[in-house]
């Protein structure tokens, strides 16, 4: 049998979000920034932005107007953030059938011990507050359905953060036993993380290891001016730090976490020429002798400069809601045509493709037509 492997795609990006709210700026650091810079290098063929409204129903099956609002919310987030739907094919996962088709023949290739040892997983599970029974069954299968998602579009390269390589670590799993089984017919992926190791992953405000929408912790990319002053006036720093003389610890310290991932030498001559650099600033505060008043402030400026941009960019699009729609629109078509071309290579590879195989139907019409009854 000879495989109908799609080799054109070339390098190809796969990647996206659940919509279950507004994105936030351990989005941003990430992956969105990250997939931003890389639609402008002209080093991919396609970058296929996934809102994954069907992942997001796995635990929100019993609201999903919370989903379908929220589709709209990402849509208007990446745009804000500068991916141009001239580069990137943004689309819809519930829209294109073939990835619940294919995760649907991945669930025969994969154990349920080895999704169970996923640490993602794992803790997603905990977060969530599932135990024993009571998780879902789409839910507790996402990560095939991640792996149908990267697979079915050739996608080479995944920009996602430091919790997502167990998720590609499955994928590429699934892809090696396919090929084994039904011949080579799809590629294995790479994650690409941040350059930054501390844009891997942002904390809350509230110092939690991790910025979520569901811990209310988040600062959002489409935050008001307002707003974001209030939240980073709000931030955990260190609790040792009783005053502005008291040496200040850097570890676990949201603030200076954040400055890792978005400050640069240029904002300390718009915001804090005090300082030359962030290692000036760190140094003085931890031998003590700069409060954290001036540490937020200064953070304040630094986000506010780069959520500004995306405010505006935003605030054009809110005014052309059915545009934003049809890019959406768009991008879905494009997907579903690879989609569909790739299941058609899946299915000839399975032997399923019952009614193109002409070899088949000859097959079986000559051995009806030899039988005696």
């Amino acid at each position: 049998m000879q495989i109908r492997k799609n080799m054109e795609m070339g390098k190809v990006i796969l990647t996206g979000d659940r919509p279950t709210g507004k994105l936030h700026i351990g989005h941003y650091v990430g992956s969105l920034r990250r997939r931003v810079e890389l639609q402008n290098t002209g080093e991919y063929d396609k970058i296929f932005i996934m809102i994954a409204d069907a992942q997001a129903l796995t635990d929100n099956a019993d609201n999903p107007e919370k989903i379908r609002q929220n589709v709209i919310e990402v849509a208007l987030d990446y745009l804000a953030a500068g991916l141009d739907p001239d580069k990137v094919n943004i689309f819809i996962q519930s829209a294109v059938p073939e990835l619940t088709e294919l995760a649907f023949y991945y669930m025969n290739l994969v154990s349920v011990a080895r999704v169970q040892r996923n640490p993602t997983v794992k803790t997603e599970i905990e977060m969530r507050g599932f135990s024993g029974e009571s998780i879902p069954a789409g839910f507790f299968c996402y990560p095939i359905s991640q792996a149908a998602d990267i697979t079915l579009f050739h996608g080479t390269t995944v920009p996602a953060g430091e919790d997502q390589k167990p998720m590609i670590e499955l994928t590429n799993e699934i892809v090696r036993r396919f090929n084994n089984m039904y011949g080579e017919t799809l590629n294995e992926c790479q994650v690409l993380l941040p350059e930054n190791c501390v844009c891997m992953r942002l904390p809350g405000t509230d110092g939690k290891a991790k910025m979520s929408k569901s811990l209310d912790n988040c600062i959002y990319i489409s935050e008001s001016e307002k707003e974001l002053k209030k939240k980073v006036n709000s931030m955990f720093t260190d609790p040792k730090h009783l005053t502005i003389e008291s040496p200040g610890h850097l570890e676990g310290n949201c603030v200076f976490i954040d400055l890792d991932a978005f400050c640069e030498d240029s904002d300390f001559e718009k915001f804090l020429p005090e300082y030359k650099n962030l290692q000036e600033m760190k140094d003085h505060y931890t031998r003590g002798g700069l409060g954290d008043g001036t540490c937020k402030k200064f953070l304040f400026n630094v986000l506010n400069d780069r959520l500004e941009p995306m405010r505006q960019r935003r605030a054009k699009y809110e005014k052309d809601i059915e545009g934003v729609y049809d890019i959406l629109r768009r991008g879905t078509e494009v997907a579903r045509k690879v989609g569909m071309k790739t299941i058609e290579e899946v299915r000839h590879a399975m032997r399923i493709d019952y009614f193109d195989d002409k070899q088949l139907i000859a097959e079986q019409v000559k051995r009806f037509a030899e039988k005696k009854y």
